[in-house]
């Protein structure tokens, strides 16, 4: 068992299923909603859990009603939760809808940035896992992570969605760096902040990756898409149990990031409801 640390923002998550996007103005019935936590590191979490990995989660959840039910929820999901907010704080609030026919989804949210961590002790929590896994949220908390794990020869994996101020800070301590497609940074840019591996996702095009030596690409197998929402977060947490399990030492970039694309075609061919449970039952398999 894989013992991974993801340091980042936790959300509730309102999902809504529909048959078409709503136009401006308009009303409409959707075909199922669901309400769940989520956000990168979270949703992170959740898929190591899934996979019958230990995972634990440094992030903001706090005790109004919607973190009571955020920490409940994740807990029932396997993650050891450590929250760093007062329990007059809540987690963001995020409004998903998405297409039936293709599972492509729109989202509005807020992340963490109003929110300032207080210093925390990550130094125990760093210790006990095998690779620490940060979305870049929670900035304070997410470089004193980075540190204690450099220290501590524990490899760091940054889920690089887009630009934040701290990834200044953040990428010199970082092993591997997972890029989407939007992340505005080149890959020889990150590698020029000191990040050995970069790897970068195209959503159903072909996953890509550098080193200071070389490059490669993995397809994406097709699968029949339902629901798109969170499917790179479960794509950074496979490839954290990848890193932890020692994969790429042993079998290189492209098995982990095979293994990490199989991961999440289970996420984006379930729906909210379901995929949680259903990668269960794949790990299980």
């Amino acid at each position: 068992m894989a013992a991974v640390l993801c340091v980042g923002l936790t959300t509730v998550d309102v999902v809504q299923q529909v048959i078409e996007f709503p136009v401006p103005g308009q009303k409409m019935q959707s075909l199922d909603a669901h309400l769940a936590p989520g956000g990168p590191a979270a949703t992170a979490a959740t898929a190591v859990a899934a996979l019958g990995h230990r995972a634990a989660l440094l992030t903001a959840v706090g005790g109004d009603p919607f973190g009571v039910l955020a920490g409940r929820g994740l807990a029932e999901r396997g993650v050891e939760v450590h929250d760093v907010a007062p329990p007059d704080h809540g987690p963001a609030l995020s409004m998903v809808v998405v297409r039936e026919r293709d599972g492509e989804r729109t989202v509005v949210s807020r992340n963490a940035a109003a929110f300032t961590p207080p210093p925390v002790d990550v130094a125990p929590l760093v210790a006990a896992a095998e690779v620490v896994l940060l979305d870049g949220h929670l900035g304070p908390t997410a470089v004193a992570a980075a540190r204690a794990a450099r220290e501590r020869g524990v490899p760091v994996v940054l889920d690089a969605g887009s630009w934040k101020p701290v990834l200044d800070e953040l990428l010199p301590l970082v092993d591997v760096a997972a890029c989407s497609a939007s992340f505005e940074l080149s890959e020889e840019e990150v590698h020029a902040r000191g990040v050995p591996l970069v790897v970068r996702t195209h959503g159903a095009d072909p996953v890509t990756w550098s080193t200071p030596t070389g490059t490669g690409s993995r397809e994406v197998a097709p699968v029949p898409v339902r629901d798109t929402n969170g499917a790179g977060d479960v794509w950074h947490g496979a490839l954290a149990v990848a890193v932890a399990r020692g994969d790429l030492v042993r079998n290189g970039v492209a098995d982990a990031v095979d293994w990490a694309n199989r991961v999440a075609a289970v996420r984006v061919r379930n729906t909210a409801g379901t995929w949680v449970e259903e990668l269960a039952r794949w790990a299980d398999g």
